[in-house]
């Protein structure tokens, strides 16, 4: 983490930024190098998928959606979702995300900072990242 942290100021979207983490792809708009206390991303869910339960010991996570709907299982709990909707998840929180006929995009938000291997945790085995 830099001393001075900087203003940002990019467009998203940007594919050669995605990373596919199972059927996952996520795009981190705050680099390793500009984090400061937050890390941050858009996910994107393609349509008919299901991801695996996960978890933080460490990080808050909030979910914001920006388009699409889905059905969020918040420890085991089905909560619908639609563009709009904020989700609030504290540390401990089992998630995972399933999409029907359309996709699902939301601004995700991590405090402290998380990334794939730094308190991430999947109740299944994580899923592949090569993809």
């Amino acid at each position: 983490m830099d001393e001075q942290l900087q203003r940002i100021h990019r467009s998203s979207g940007q594919t050669d930024k995605v990373q596919h983490f199972g059927p996952y792809q996520i795009e981190p708009l705050v680099t390793e190098s500009e984090e400061g206390s937050a890390t941050v991303y858009r996910v994107y869910l393609a349509a008919n998928q299901h991801t695996e339960t996960s978890y933080h010991e460490i990080a808050e996570e909030f979910y914001f959606v920006l388009t699409g709907t889905a059905t969020a299982l918040l420890d085991g709990e089905p909560q619908p979702l639609k563009p709009g909707d904020f989700l609030r998840l504290p540390p401990g929180t089992r998630h995972a995300f399933i999409t029907k006929d359309e996709p699902l995009t939301m601004l995700d938000i991590h405090v402290p900072g998380c990334r794939p291997g730094r308190d991430t945790y999947f109740v299944q085995p994580p899923p592949d990242t090569t993809a």
